[in-house]
């Protein structure tokens, strides 16, 4: 399956290459056994010491699963192998980024991915909005719940849009919404209701799919979260509040 390698290359760096390079063309798949590390060896031509070397790469690379006395395993890759490191990125880099960056993060996105949610949306994609909503209509006086059950609806209305890529960049911003919504829940007493109205009216336009609607009124419920934002800060005499 494998080819020999030179001397002269970066041993563990090219044998790592070449089995993910067989994960990504699916000659390997999620469940498959590699082979023993004595059968890898032979077929790469190279030392214990560079083999296992390779496979601690592609296990933190989240690759490879080695469980100890039943061999090693091509792992089924999930969204989190993509939102926990984009997550983990934005704390350790941007440690300053605060709830307004994030709205605005979010006044590019969301309004053109409620649209395509609108055309692309199908029945049971509604119903899970619509569960959700009611989920929250429940919840006004927990404040956490409700946090992360409206940050819940923008998930699942991107993934309405049918669009396997925008779930995965909107779950990491969810990540960080929890904490923004708590504390404008906090100061401004209307958020709780406001955030039901607009996705209540977000979900109608969408079951209909009406994309302009829809587009429109995320246009419209961001700018209310932006004047949320703004009065927490305000009332907490801060400039912006940092989300680590």
């Amino acid at each position: 399956m494998f080819k020999k390698l030179g001397s002269r290359q970066v041993l563990s760096h090219t044998v790592q290459e070449q089995i993910e390079s067989a994960i990504q063309s699916r000659t390997l798949a999620p469940g498959d056994r590699l082979p023993t590390e004595l059968e890898l060896c032979s077929q790469f031509g190279v030392s214990r010491t560079v083999l296992r070397e390779a496979l601690r790469g592609l296990s933190a690379k989240g690759l490879v699963s080695i469980e100890k006395g039943r061999g090693m395993f091509i792992r089924e890759l999930t969204a989190s192998f993509v939102v926990d490191p984009m997550r983990l990125y934005l704390s350790l880099n941007f440690p300053s980024v605060g709830a307004l960056e994030v709205v605005q993060a979010r006044q590019v996105m969301e309004p053109a991915m409620a649209a395509l949610a609108a055309r692309n949306r199908t029945s049971e994609m509604v119903q899970e909005l619509k569960e959700n909503l009611e989920k929250m209509k429940q919840l006004t006086g927990n404040l956490a719940a409700f946090a992360e059950t409206d940050g819940d609806f923008h998930v699942l209305l991107a993934r309405a849009t049918c669009n396997p890529i925008l779930p995965l960049v909107i779950e990491p911003i969810r990540k960080l919404m929890p904490k923004i919504s708590m504390a404008l829940y906090e100061v401004v007493e209307e958020a709780r209701d406001m955030a039901i109205l607009y996705h209540t009216r977000l979900f109608e336009a969408i079951e209909a799919g009406k994309e302009e609607s829809a587009r429109r009124c995320m246009v419209e419920h961001l700018k209310a979260a932006e004047q949320h934002i703004r009065a927490t800060l305000e009332h907490k005499q801060m400039s912006n509040f940092c989300l680590n």
